[in-house]
């Protein structure tokens, strides 16, 4: 069993930057996928960015390339997402998951553990 807890979150200004954290905790993630995903109000869940435990694979939506760096460390469990030049349109719920396979996926029912939730809010 693998639980997570997601921080981090807040409220910034179009165009500003955020870190968002989940600390993993409960077995080890050396085989583990990793990944966020985000919820807008009214929409449904959706892919953000996975990354495998090691580090040496990523996948990014079209949406947050070149703006968002997922990253992984392992000494400490934790799992960041890097958030530069949010838009409005980004305010939503994040959420850390994680899966039972190295293999990074972008597909949300691929995923075997999930945090809460941390809300992020830009305003415009």
């Amino acid at each position: 069993q693998v639980q997570l807890v997601e921080s981090g979150g807040g409220l910034v200004q179009t165009g500003g930057s955020l870190r968002l954290s989940c600390t993993a905790s409960g077995r080890t993630l050396s085989s583990h996928g990793m990944g966020w995903f985000r919820q807008a109000p009214g929409e449904e869940r959706e892919f953000v960015a996975v990354v495998s435990w090691s580090g040496d694979s990523t996948v990014y939506a079209d949406s947050v390339k070149g703006r968002f760096t997922i990253s992984t460390n392992n000494t400490k469990n934790m799992l960041y997402l890097h958030m530069n030049s949010l838009k409005p349109e980004e305010k939503a719920v994040y959420y850390c998951a994680a899966r039972r396979s190295a293999v990074v996926v972008r597909t949300e029912s691929l995923y075997d553990y999930w945090g809460q939730g941390t809300q992020v809010t830009v305003s415009s």
